[in-house]
């Protein structure tokens, strides 16, 4: 052991003597000990008084409560139990069987849509890299949105919908937020791999002063003060929606234009209906017409302006959680998924894993 080596590893010893202290609830009594553990090591290691920052260090840790995940949060009834069909396949069935099922949105592009009977979309590859990686065929189930999240993974991931309902094997497209899955206990929440932001795409014609550039911001292009005065598409009921109506005052109300798609919105853009359109940066950049342009400015007041996407898998099968996160990350690792969105013409945002 080398003489710079002590001190890290005596830190380390004290951070694990502040999960003692934790664990037991007895700061008060150890802290007088660790402090005291502290001065020995940084003696008996030889190092100066300047050293002994990361015991220190170790020592508010102690004092600090320790919260784990979901510890704030209050289980609510348990769903009646459903029957063993409803539940999905294990891992050695998937394999026994040659595929694997994910459930992805209907007509939801650049993510995953149908044209004629063939599956297209970021999802769809992104299905297609994790069946390769377990070694089976990948078949996709294409549902409906529904009103929440809640009721997405209900249907598609832990009981199935009330009539002639099933769950599939993978859900993908799914929101990763911690506070969430404390909800959903029934369902893994895993595989991040990408993130998406809120961004506003903009006629070139109708700002002739933004400069459109590799920077997420584009000097001169509008950010959602400019919708005072200029007209703006979102998708109806969307975040976008919601944050612009929320705008202080209510100023930019008379100057949104609701559409049912973000699609239509960005049609309308392209007509020259609307001057700009916001909502998902991927969205927007796969529909840019000629003379558009799509940056993300920051958006100071959104509740929730960016957030990371993975994939959902029922409780009861880890082991495929496991397996599918695995896939994810070797091809994050390797670049196959930023592939996967420079070949769309998207920006690909990597995700917080």
């Amino acid at each position: 052991m080398t003489r710079r080596s002590r001190p890290l590893i005596a830190a380390l010893g004290l951070i694990a003597l502040a999960g003692l202290a934790h664990a037991h609830g007895d700061v008060a009594a150890l802290r007088v000990e660790l402090d005291a553990i502290a001065a020995e090591v940084v003696t008996a290691s030889g190092a100066e008084q300047a050293d002994s920052a990361p015991y220190r260090a170790a020592l508010a840790l102690a004092a600090a409560p320790a919260r784990a995940a979901c510890e704030d949060h209050v289980p609510g009834p348990r769903p009646q139990n459903t029957a063993r069909s409803f539940v999905g396949q294990t891992m050695e069935e998937i394999e026994d069987r040659g595929f694997i099922e994910f459930a992805v949105y209907e007509d939801f592009a650049p993510y995953s849509w149908q044209e004629g009977s063939a599956p297209r979309g970021i999802d769809i590859d992104l299905g297609r890299i994790i069946a390769a990686a377990l070694g089976v065929e990948p078949r996709f189930r294409f549902v409906t949105a529904g009103e929440t999240l809640d009721a997405d993974l209900m249907n598609c991931v832990w009981k199935g919908a009330a009539v002639g309902g099933r769950v599939s094997n993978v859900m993908l497209r799914v929101p990763y937020d911690s506070d969430f899955r404390c909800r959903v206990e029934q369902v893994v929440f895993t595989g991040q791999y990408a993130a998406e932001a809120i961004a506003i795409a903009y006629s070139r014609a109708a700002y002739p002063e933004a400069v459109p550039s590799a920077a997420d911001r584009h000097e001169g292009a509008p950010v959602p003060a400019f919708f005072r005065f200029d007209t703006v598409g979102v998708e109806n009921d969307s975040i976008a929606d919601f944050c612009l109506t929320a705008f202080p005052g209510g100023q930019i109300g008379p100057n949104i234009r609701r559409y049912p798609t973000t699609a239509e919105a960005m049609a309308a853009l392209a007509a020259g209906q609307v001057m700009a359109v916001m909502g998902p940066q991927a969205q927007l950049e796969h529909a840019a017409a000629e003379g558009i342009a799509v940056h993300r400015p920051p958006l100071p007041g959104f509740a929730q302006g960016d957030w990371t996407l993975g994939v959902a898998i029922h409780h009861s099968h880890r082991d495929l959680a496991y397996a599918v996160d695995d896939a994810i990350a070797a091809a994050l690792a390797d670049g196959r998924i930023e592939a996967i969105f420079r070949q769309a013409g998207l920006t690909f945002r990597p995700p917080e894993r």
